[in-house]
């Protein structure tokens, strides 16, 4: 691949999967702020601004992997916003509204991208393939973001939401996996799948979980916006 088929790649990925990462988070510093905690806004997390919310792991090097692994779905994460949920007015019923403003940010943004795409195949040739092409990419980073980020496993926003609804007997132990819930992801998202691999098996769980209800998901949203 020549560099400038590079480059173009690149851009028409990186792009939308900052501004989905981006607003997933300032999603959550803001809902937290207006329900009570500013943490996340005295610390300058209600942003747009990438710079702000970029972690060198999930949002470069983990999409840069599994874009040269050929992963089925490309995804990363950033900082995660600093959240006192005791500072909340309702802790347990807020909590729950923070977790899930990041992926319900990432769903609008998918159906945003949706609707814009009648606009841009409007444009000239050049300009319309380019921005096509990003907002193609978008509506399926911001699925994939939203329907990995529901999985029911700390720090997860699933996960969380999973803790704020379930009864105390229930939410306690899965609240203390949040300790151990990247490993847990690695050892699905890598070392489960090369295992499989190596013994001849389809066992990539995160495939069957994750892109099965995005392609759901995908097909509804096309469907409504006119798209298909």
């Amino acid at each position: 691949m020549q560099a400038q088929d590079v480059l173009y790649t690149l851009s028409v990925w990186a792009i939308p999967l900052v501004l989905a990462i981006t607003l997933h988070e300032a999603a959550h510093g803001f809902v937290a702020w207006k329900l009570g905690d500013p943490t996340a806004y005295r610390l300058g997390r209600v942003t747009f601004n990438p710079l702000k919310h970029i972690d060198p792991f999930g949002t470069i090097v983990l999409p840069a992997m599994l874009f040269l692994m050929r992963a089925p779905f490309l995804f990363g994460f950033a900082k995660p916003v600093p959240v006192n949920f005791r500072a909340l007015r309702h802790p347990r019923r807020d909590s729950v509204l923070v977790a899930m403003a990041g992926p319900g940010t990432n769903l609008l943004l998918a159906v945003s991208s949706a609707l814009l795409i009648h606009g841009a195949l409007l444009m000239p040739p050049v300009a319309s393939v380019w921005l096509v092409e990003n907002l193609k990419n978008s509506l399926l980073i911001n699925l994939v973001l939203a329907v990995f980020n529901m999985l029911p496993l700390p720090p997860l926003d699933g996960g969380r939401v999973a803790v704020g609804l379930l009864p105390p007997p229930l939410a306690r132990p899965l609240a203390r996996l949040e300790r151990y819930g990247i490993l847990i992801l690695v050892g699905l998202l890598f070392l489960l799948p090369w295992l499989g691999r190596a013994l001849g098996r389809d066992v990539n769980v995160m495939s069957w979980v994750v892109w099965r209800p995005v392609v759901f998901l995908l097909d509804l949203i096309t469907t409504v916006t006119g798209l298909k």
